[in-house]
């Protein structure tokens, strides 16, 4: 997403952005890396905090879990899921 000439947020991240001769070049530290070696370092992990701040999916991810404990709870308190008393001391 542009946000003025030369700068744009990708992700978290602000970075500004520079054309030399006909290649894109992103600022990184003291330095900068082509447009291709930027995306590859630093997508993943954009991708990663994106996912993380998404309430949806820690939504389902606790609503998954839930559904797990729960099942196992069920599971334990079955005729079936348990031991007799005398298996379990042995």
């Amino acid at each position: 997403m542009r946000e003025s000439e030369g700068v744009y947020q990708f992700g978290t991240k602000r970075i500004a952005v520079r054309v030399d001769k006909d290649r894109i070049n992103i600022r990184v530290g003291g330095g900068y890396l082509s447009i291709d070696e930027f995306l590859d370092q630093y997508t993943p992990v954009e991708l990663e905090k994106l996912e993380r701040a998404n309430p949806m999916k820690r939504f389902s991810k606790k609503v998954a879990v839930q559904k797990t404990i729960l099942k196992h709870e069920v599971h334990e308190s079955s005729p079936v899921g348990r031991r007799s008393p005398i298996k379990q001391r042995i």
